[in-house]
Parts: C-alpha cells; sequence; structure tokens
C-alpha cells in the first residue's frame, strides 16, 4: 500500500505497483475459479489441496475396485444361474426316470414292455452325462466329473476390492456315476464317475423284474434327493451374492459422495465468487488507470 506522499514521486508510481499486484491477484484467482467452473472439480492437482487430492485419489482407487467387484458379483451370479437351469433339466430326467421305474414296478406289465421302459431309462441317463458335458461357462465345466476329478468344482469370486474380499461357491459333479453312487441291484449295472469318463446304468434285457424295478425307483428318490441338496446349496450362494451386490451398491454411492463433496466443484458458490472477482477485476483496472494519472498531474507542476 501507497504511503503518505509517495504520489507525489515520479520515478516510482507506487500506487500503481500496488494496483497492479492486487490486479494480478485477482486475475489469478479468476482464472482458478473459470477452471473449476469448466472441469467441475474443487481440486484439479495436488497443488489446490495436496491432502483432499491425496484422500480423493484413494477413494477413486475404492470405489473402481468396488465398481469392478460389482460387476464380478454379477458374473458369479451368471455362473450359479447356468448351473441350476443344468439342475433343472438333470431333475426333470430323474422325475420322468422315477415315472417310467414306477410304472414299471407294477406287475401289471409283461417283461417286453419292461424292457422298453429300461431302455427309456438307459437314454435319459444318457441325457444326464450329455447335461454334465454341455454346462460349461467360459471354458469352466461346471458339472463335468471327469473335469473335476469326479467330485466337486470349487470356485472362488471376488466380492470386494481387498484382497480378502472373496467367496467360494462348491459345485457337485452331477452325472450317473456320482448320483447313483453305491447302488447295487441285481440286472442293473452301474459304473461309478472317474477321471476318464461319466460313468452309467444299463438294464439286462429280457431278465429285469418289476420287483428290481422297485429297487430301482429307490436309487431314483435317492438320486432326486442328492439334487435336492445341490439346488439348495447354490440358492444359498446365490442369496449371498445378492447380498453382496446390494452392499456394493451402498458402498460405492457411498464412497462417491464422499469423493464428490471433497473434489467436486460448488456451482452456484464458484458462480458467485467468479461473479466478485470479475467485478474486483473491473474496479481494480480503474484503480490502476487512476494510480497511472497520478505522476502526470504532479508533473503539472514543472509547468
Amino acid at each position: 500500500m501507497a504511503a503518505f506522499g509517495d504520489l507525489n514521486r515520479v520515478n516510482t508510481n507506487v500506487g500503481a505497483l500496488d494496483a497492479q499486484l492486487s490486479l494480478n491477484k485477482i486475475n489469478r484467482d479468476l482464472s482458478d475459479s473459470r477452471l473449476r467452473l469448466s472441469t467441475g472439480l474443487k481440486i484439479n492437482s495436488a497443488e489446490d489441496n495436496a491432502a483432499g487430492y491425496s484422500i480423493a485419489t484413494k477413494l477413486k482407487s475404492r470405489i473402481a475396485g468396488l465398481e469392478q467387484a460389482l460387476t464380478n458379483v454379477g458374473d458369479a451370479k451368471s455362473v450359479l444361474d447356468i448351473a441350476e437351469a443344468s439342475f433343472d433339466s438333470v431333475m426333470d430326467n430323474l422325475i420322468e426316470m422315477k415315472t417310467l421305474a414306477t410304472q414299471a414296478g407294477s406287475e401289471t406289465l409283461g417283461q417286453t414292455e419292461r424292457d422298453y421302459i429300461g431302455d427309456q431309462i438307459e437314454a435319459l441317463a444318457s441325457d444326464i452325462n450329455d447335461i454334465a458335458n454341455q454346462t460349461v461357462y467360459q471354458g469352466v465345466n461346471l458339472l463335468n466329473g471327469v473335469a473335476n476329478n469326479a467330485g466337486t468344482l470349487t470356485m472362488t469370486f471376488m466380492v470386494g476390492e481387498r484382497a480378502t474380499d472373496t467367496l467360494d461357491a462348491e459345485i457337485d459333479a452331477v452325472n450317473i456315476g456320482s448320483l447313483f453312487t453305491g447302488t447295487s441291484i441285481t440286472n442293473v449295472t452301474y459304473s461309478a464317475a472317474t477321471t476318464t469318463g461319466q460313468g452309467g446304468l444299463s438294464f439286462t434285457d429280457a431278465a429285469i423284474t418289476a420287483s428290481e424295478f422297485r429297487s430301482f425307483l429307490t436309487s431314483v428318490d435317492t438320486a432326486i434327493d442328492t439334487m435336492s441338496d445341490n439346488v439348495n446349496a447354490i440358492g444359498i450362494k446365490q442369496a449371498s451374492l445378492s447380498v453382496r451386490e446390494e452392499t456394493l451398491s451402498e458402498a460405492i454411492s457411498a464412497n462417491s459422495g464422499a469423493r464428490s463433496r471433497i473434489i467436486d466443484t460448488d456451482f452456484a458458490k464458484e458462480q458467485s465468487r467468479s461473479v466478485k472477482l470479475q467485478i474486483m477485476q473491473q474496479t481494480s483496472t480503474a484503480a490502476l488507470a487512476q494510480a497511472n494519472m497520478g505522476p502526470q498531474a504532479v508533473l503539472g507542476f514543472l509547468g
């Protein structure tokens, strides 16, 4: 600020320098305000607010991880949906087997009719193995006992943005060998699932009796119970994934809101500030012009 008597000196125009300094500061602030309005960001670089920039960057990283985790959950549900659809198809075949075995277990049928029913059940068993072979997601065999070493497939899903945020889902192999394990009926031959085959069953034509079909009916009921357990297990995991889906959506919303409060521009506030700075820019420009006229008035004494 110019001191008393500074305006009477011509060599150094102190008043003009003060006005110019003020104008430079206003122009800088106005430039920053226009940048905030144009980008929508209150913090455009670490220089603006080092701590805020660092926190906002970490939140951005967390949000990106949560969004990908939400996508992962959707993919995981798709995997389980595919497995469930195949379970439903297998269950339909088992129910048809039950119907046929119930029919053949009656003494009202002759041997020829029972042989026909045996052929139909063998075909249904082959269809179950085909379903297992064709249940694939992204090249992963979900139900194929051969690919899964005739056991259980365990899949680990990333359901969060931290290394520990995982969910394991176990999908049991579904084939004739696994569904009818341990069954022993005369004139009904079973083969267990191994790493080289899905297993199967066959009936001895012109030999199987109604009583043996009734025994086979018990085996079918056991297989249906096994499939019911599989469906129940899939349903539990699907419900868990749905909960994770909701939790992730809420976390994304909360973290996005926190980041927004730190880094996003308040347009109403910034626009008011911009108008204020424009007015100050005009007044500072006028003040600079008046300060430059001061020495000219002093030079009048020399005339």
